[in-house]
């Protein structure tokens, strides 16, 4: 065998050694999904152990405010880690779809599980967990027979007694927006004006805030998401166990359409690098384990009527009537409900 003939076997072996580790390295990289993720991280933790333990596909979390994860993605563009977008509230579910960050997916198993009213029409998002938006009140100042709606707490009785956050705040504005879809804007503009006059004090602070106001007495009743009474109750601070106690839950319109409900959810980023696997983490977040760590870690409802809720939860009353409007309405009327916040002088 002569040297040049030597020369170009190893050059030859040499090149297939390389291409073959190449092949072989890519075969052994870590399956992944990106998260960007609104939720607090404690709340998610535990679903995304449980899902690693399951699948072995590694989950990589990126933590934010909502609006700052979507205006992210939407800046990286085609360069975005993203696969995933989990976030609160359908308003921004809506908005993230009407900005084209997102893309439609097919998933009989999401279809089957989630409810129609609680997800995109066209599969570009699907709500994961429910929360309500209740009247909260102080037993010792609020009768239960005074209570009844949403629109009731327009009544000139309510005068000086109704505490409630800004209304730059998401939750809000998609109550609103349910009621102008319920009521037409003439008649949501009126409530708006007629509970702002009936406000205690200036809009300030989370939902928290407000029941804490209740508690002390700044004001009688307030609107807050249910979960957050739930963390209260199961809270490791004396004081926060205390306060719930001196708290009750009506849940409004029972006689009527239901009360008001939102959703945490999730959609897939419209440039997601690993799409198979985006989804995959969608379906299990939708399945049973899943929605019972929901219902146990944050006391919100399951998204399925199948799952059981906390005792904590059941303790309010439940089930309960659920106002059943489709909730792409929250995003539809977001921006005639904060042009209504603005005319009424709602800070």
């Amino acid at each position: 065998m002569n040297k040049k003939f030597e020369k170009n076997i190893y050059h030859y072996l040499s090149i297939l050694i390389i291409s073959v580790t190449i092949l072989f390295s890519d075969s052994l990289k870590a399956e992944e999904v990106n998260i960007y993720s609104a939720r607090k991280g404690y709340l998610l933790q535990p679903l995304v152990d449980a899902f690693q333990d399951k699948t072995n596909i590694k989950v990589n979390v990126i933590s934010g405010k909502a609006k700052v994860l979507q205006k992210r993605i939407k800046q990286e563009g085609s360069n975005t880690r993203a696969d995933v977008l989990l976030t609160v509230d359908a308003g921004n579910l809506y908005n993230a779809k009407k900005d084209g960050l997102l893309q439609k997916i097919s998933s009989p198993k999401l279809d089957n599980l989630i409810p129609n009213y609680l997800r995109d029409d066209e599969g570009f998002w699907f709500g994961l967990s429910i929360r309500s938006r209740v009247i909260m009140y102080n037993p010792e100042k609020v009768e239960p027979s005074e209570l009844s709606s949403y629109e009731n707490l327009a009544n000139g009785k309510w005068k000086g007694r109704i505490c409630i956050r800004s209304s730059s705040n998401i939750y809000n504005q998609s109550l609103l927006a349910s009621i102008i879809s319920h009521n037409g804007e003439k008649e949501a503009e009126e409530w708006a004006q007629s509970v702002k006059n009936n406000f205690s004090r200036n809009p300030k602070g989370n939902d928290r805030t407000q029941m804490t106001s209740v508690v002390l007495g700044e004001c009688d009743l307030t609107v807050a998401n249910t979960y957050y009474l739930g963390k209260w109750v199961a809270s490791e601070k004396d004081n926060e166990r205390k306060y719930a106690k001196k708290i009750r839950v009506h849940f409004p319109n029972q006689n009527g359409r239901g009360s008001h409900i939102n959703v945490s959810g999730a959609a897939i980023v419209k440039h997601s690098k690993n799409t198979e696997n985006a989804i995959i983490f969608l379906e299990y977040l939708a399945s049973d384990e899943a929605q019972m760590l929901y219902a146990k870690a944050n006391h919100e409802y399951p998204i399925r009527d199948d799952i059981a809720v906390s005792d904590i939860v059941s303790s309010w009353g439940y089930p309960f009537k659920k106002d059943q409007l489709n909730l792409d309405e929250l995003g539809i009327n977001n921006s005639a409900a904060v042009l209504i916040f603005d005319r009424v002088g709602w800070k």
